[in-house]
């Protein structure tokens, strides 16, 4: 292997030493910024993406269908010129015909598991205090399976809901507004004008407002008869063992049984538009340092190469070819280009360990939160390739410039 153009390429850098580090002190930086920051929004972005699919049913299966049904005055008068105006519905129990049987078939799917809720507005009254609620009926023993919610609790379990019949869990925050505590009694009245009375067997805080000051979960049975409504349920939630298959499960699961299916990323889908757009955003302004840190490398192989004509010439003389000479400046690029990454990783790495330290109180939560960083590797081979790609491109244009030297007019000292 012939390492005289390494040689070479070594030794010009070397004599402009001062140059070579203001250069390679570019590549660093723009490899530590690009990897700490590109790094810190993959991370809020991976953060934000686990929270909205931990915090939500990866498949919603509700009491609706995704193109209503035509009314027979509409079928029978499709082409005439009658108008049927004001046809109401025939009035009906909402909810899930024979949940049941769709619960079968969605638990036969690999990977899937599933629970029935029943969702409901309900009041609250306690102390002559009232408040709305959003009121959820679920089996006790198999919502931890399908829903974070355990995660959040602060007292109580969800299964000592299964032991109580007539307990109910709330949030920590609704609990506080109404001045209530673990056991005590509440009454809750439902829209069909029945009211219940139940005992307080947990608390929970998840942190989010709306949940905290506004949702109470009870057992399946106990809504169903609150909201008279027995033996049915207006949700099947639905956890897979692989997120990213919600979409293709759910337009099976739709097909199958016919209710509307929505999956976590139809639900989301504006906030992933607006992810994408983001990261397209982030990638252009992290690389923009390393564009300005190629130009250091471009002026300064420009330089070498006004300086050296002659020795270039000479090396023509004796024999190089014009990709020998190429190979030798080509190779200061990507020796500045190497040495930035080895560098600037170490470097990126220590940025994205002190913003992970970085702690703040976000307003109205009492929990710190902390900066959200990606190890993942593959932020640290995009800063090594882009660095190694636009040190190389920054030294092409005056290496091209060097290859093209004519020998015979610098040794005869033409121009």
């Amino acid at each position: 292997m012939n390492t005289l153009p390494l040689t070479i390429a070594i030794r010009h850098l070397l004599a402009r030493r001062r140059q070579s580090i203001v250069s390679l002190l570019g590549i660093v930086l723009g490899v530590g910024f690009f990897l700490s920051i590109s790094s810190l929004m993959q991370g809020s972005e991976d953060d934000f993406i686990a929270r909205l699919i931990d915090n939500s049913p990866h498949i919603t299966v509700v009491d609706q269908y995704r193109a209503p049904h035509r009314q027979p005055a509409s079928d029978i008068f499709r082409t005439g010129a009658v108008q049927v105006l004001r046809v109401k519905p025939e009035t009906e129990t909402r909810g899930i015909l024979n949940y049941v049987r769709a619960l079968a078939y969605i638990r036969t799917l690999p990977g899937v598991t599933s629970s029935p809720v029943l969702d409901g507005q309900a009041l609250i009254s306690f102390a002559g205090q009232d408040k709305a609620i959003t009121l959820s009926g679920m089996i006790p023993t198999e919502i931890n399976a399908v829903s974070t919610i355990g995660k959040y609790m602060i007292a109580g379990r969800i299964l000592d809901l299964a032991a109580n019949p007539n307990g109910i869990i709330i949030g920590d925050q609704l609990a506080n507004d109404l001045s209530l505590q673990m056991g005590e009694n509440l009454n809750i009245s439902a829209t069909t004008g029945q009211t219940r009375t139940f005992k307080i067997v947990g608390l929970f805080h998840t942190g989010r407002v709306n949940i905290d000051d506004g949702q109470a979960f009870v057992s399946l049975k106990r809504v169903q008869a609150l909201l008279n409504r027995p033996n049915r349920v207006n949700n099947i939630i639905i956890k897979l063992a692989d997120p990213n298959a919600a979409q293709t499960l759910a337009a099976q699961i739709e097909s199958r049984i016919g209710y509307k299916s929505i999956s976590w990323q139809e639900a989301s889908q504006d906030i992933m538009s607006l992810l994408v757009i983001r990261k397209i955003l982030m990638y252009a302004v992290v690389s923009a340092v390393l564009v300005v840190a190629a130009f250091g490398i471009y002026n300064v192989i420009s330089t070498i190469v006004m300086e050296k004509q002659r020795d270039i010439a000479i090396l023509k003389s004796m024999g190089f070819r014009a990709s020998d000479v190429l190979r030798v400046f080509l190779t200061q690029g990507v020796l500045l280009g190497i040495a930035g990454c080895a560098v600037g990783l170490p470097f990126g790495c220590a940025l994205m360990i002190g913003i992970m330290r970085v702690s703040f109180k976000m307003p109205g939560s009492r929990d710190l939160t902390y900066m959200p960083v990606s190890w993942n590797w593959i932020q640290f081979a995009m800063a090594a390739a882009f660095a190694m790609v636009a040190a190389t491109l920054a030294a092409i244009i005056p290496a091209r410039k060097a290859a093209q030297v004519d020998p015979v007019d610098i040794l005869r000292g033409g121009i």
